[in-house]
């Protein structure tokens, strides 16, 4: 079957509506379709509806509870402790977001750590909304096992993305967003689920063979960035998305991608800085001067910039799905469980 275009706001009711017919609540269902919808407009696809299949039947299964309801508390003076209590890490995450920023504003900096969380997305759309208050923010989040420590051969670590974010006045802020793996396991599933070859050097097969066969890929191990570098960062996310808020390590949890085992129960950590004191009032200006030289130097572009345009001709124009996985969705949409 072909491709089909779709509005945003049919999109993420079509969504939505599968959720919640798999066993999830009206608000979890509505935060994971926002999140989902905003991946596909950002064009990143991996981390947008072709999770819904997957995480419908972890709701309906029970693997994630699709009704759970985040708890927040303050812990320490700046650091918010967030139980995602099993559910879907966006409600979580969105709970918590509110929170953190009022904190680094009091506070100049604060720390949110999520623990007994899922599958948080695209990082990216977290760490922006802090910076359309102003602020500027970190995150980092450890997924199932799906890459060996350099040298390794058993995927302890996560694909691990990391991602940043900052204010820039008048402009949109500067927004980084990466996993450390060579390529975000999403990518690969999107390859699997369409029966398409994925590069030669993005993972390697179940015996530790580099392969073009993302089903295979998928069975084994992922490759990280920057080689014995991008292993070493992802020690570091796992550390900070794990140990820090006790959620399990990626050795520890089970897929995001079937409905298979016990909860993941994987964690995120997010930090937000208010810049304002800690650059004595000179951060609008510094930011603002390294946007011009970078914006002016050539091709060179801005971070981020690539997904507002993605993101402006999205809600201009909807955007494009599988229609086999737009007929999925609604059938989920249709059979409550």
């Amino acid at each position: 079957m072909s491709d089909t275009i779709i509005s945003l706001s049919d999109l993420k009711a079509l969504v939505q509506a599968a959720l919640v017919a798999n066993r999830t609540s009206v608000a979890a269902a509505l935060s994971v379709a926002e999140a989902l919808i905003m991946a596909e407009a950002d064009n990143q696809p991996g981390h947008g509806a072709s999770r819904v299949p997957a995480y419908a039947a972890q709701a309906a299964s029970g693997k994630v509870d699709g009704r759970a309801v985040p708890d927040v508390r303050q812990v320490a003076g700046a650091v918010l402790r967030v139980d995602a209590r099993g559910g879907f890490a966006f409600p979580a995450i969105d709970a918590a977001l509110g929170p953190l920023a009022g904190l680094a504003e009091s506070q100049g900096i604060a720390m949110a750590a999520i623990h007994r969380s899922h599958h948080c997305g695209v990082l990216g759309w977290h760490v922006e909304r802090l910076a359309a208050k102003g602020l500027v923010a970190f995150m980092v989040a450890n997924s199932p096992g799906a890459m060996a420590p350099w040298g390794g051969r058993k995927a302890l670590f996560g694909t691990n993305p990391v991602a940043f974010a900052a204010s820039v006045s008048g402009k949109d802020p500067v927004v980084i967003d990466l996993s450390l793996s060579k390529v975000a396991r999403g990518k690969i599933m999107l390859a699997a689920q369409k029966g398409e070859s994925i590069p030669g050097d993005w993972a390697l097969d179940g015996a530790g063979r580099p392969t073009t066969d993302a089903r295979a890929a998928l069975g084994g191990t992922l490759l990280p960035m920057a080689d014995a570098k991008g292993a070493a960062l992802a020690m570091a996310v796992e550390i900070l998305a794990a140990a820090v808020p006790g959620a399990l390590f990626a050795y520890e949890a089970s897929s995001f991608l079937d409905d298979k085992g016990a909860n993941p129960a994987v964690g995120q950590c997010i930090i937000a800085i208010q810049p304002r004191g800690a650059s004595g009032g000179a951060y609008g200006e510094r930011i603002a001067a390294l946007v011009g030289e970078v914006a002016g130097d050539g091709e060179a572009r801005i971070p981020g910039s690539r997904r507002f345009e993605c993101r402006a001709r999205a809600m201009r124009d909807g955007v494009r799905i599988g229609a086999k996985l737009k007929v999925d969705i609604e059938a989920l949409a249709a059979q409550a469980v």
